[in-house]
């Protein structure tokens, strides 16, 4: 893990209809680490990813991106500034091949809609966007599988998927939704060994309920509750703060 800035987040807030969704939410995220960003159901944290991702509105806030200060992006500047996300439902089109729904995740050059051949672009392009998705696939072992189609595969296999179509981009930034939900242990241990491997390519946020793959695979935490950071820091530090324990990790352990 490197001590050189790549995000950071400053003084972020965000309303809905007169609600705070958040409030002032500071979270800075460093070359090739994992930050987790943990707190309730509805702390939050969805509504932080969407902001970066440019779902929702920002009521205020700075955002800076290797030191330079950047508006929020829209969803199609996404790819630009080297940021990629996973959503939490799998969202892929069962009918196609894994490599298939691997190269659409490159906004930059796959047109909504246009799938495969349809995609509109030249051979050497289209060729180019394969060799980018067979990498990606094989950064998450699944190489192996690219000519299958989704609709066969196993859901673990599938989010592994999901993730290697939010790395045909080549981001820096790596926003993980919940990797784990919906897996069984041997399934978590193996994305924690997959999310490790990741960090040493790229930096990641990583929301996760799992507390596990949190403690097993993040640098440092924040802990949102009702749209506050009300902890951020080393990971041991945070899971021993009283506010923390109160609000999260007590609930559930």
């Amino acid at each position: 893990m490197s001590n050189e800035n790549l995000l950071s987040i400053k003084a972020l807030s965000v309303s809905f209809g007169g609600l705070k969704a958040l409030t002032n939410v500071n979270l800075e995220l460093n070359q090739n680490e994992v930050v987790g960003l943990i707190g309730p159901n509805g702390a939050g944290k969805t509504t932080l990813f969407n902001a970066l991702s440019g779902l929702v509105d920002v009521e205020s806030g700075s955002l800076l991106i290797n030191g330079k200060s950047h508006k929020w992006p829209k969803p199609h500047q996404l790819v630009d500034l080297g940021i990629s996300r996973t959503l939490q439902g799998v969202g892929l089109f069962p009918e196609l091949t894994v490599l298939e729904n691997v190269m659409v995740g490159d906004n930059k050059n796959a047109r909504s809609g246009l799938i495969s051949s349809a995609l509109g672009l030249s051979g050497r392009d289209e060729a180019k966007l394969k060799q980018r998705a067979m990498s990606a696939l094989e950064r998450v072992y699944a190489s192996g599988i690219a000519d299958q189609r989704a609709d066969s595969l196993p859901y673990p296999v599938t989010k592994r998927v999901a993730i290697a179509r939010a790395l045909v981009s080549e981001p820096k930034i790596l926003l993980l939704d919940e990797p784990a939900g919906g897996m069984g242990a041997q399934d978590i241990e193996w994305m924690n060994s997959l999310i490790h491997n990741l960090a040493s390519q790229c930096s990641i946020i990583l929301v996760e309920h799992h507390m596990d793959v949190v403690m097993s695979v993040c640098d440092r935490l924040c802990v949102l509750n009702f749209g506050e950071v009300i902890a951020s820091g080393e990971v041991e530090t945070v899971r021993q703060d009283p506010a923390v324990v109160a609000a999260y990790l007590g609930v559930n352990n």
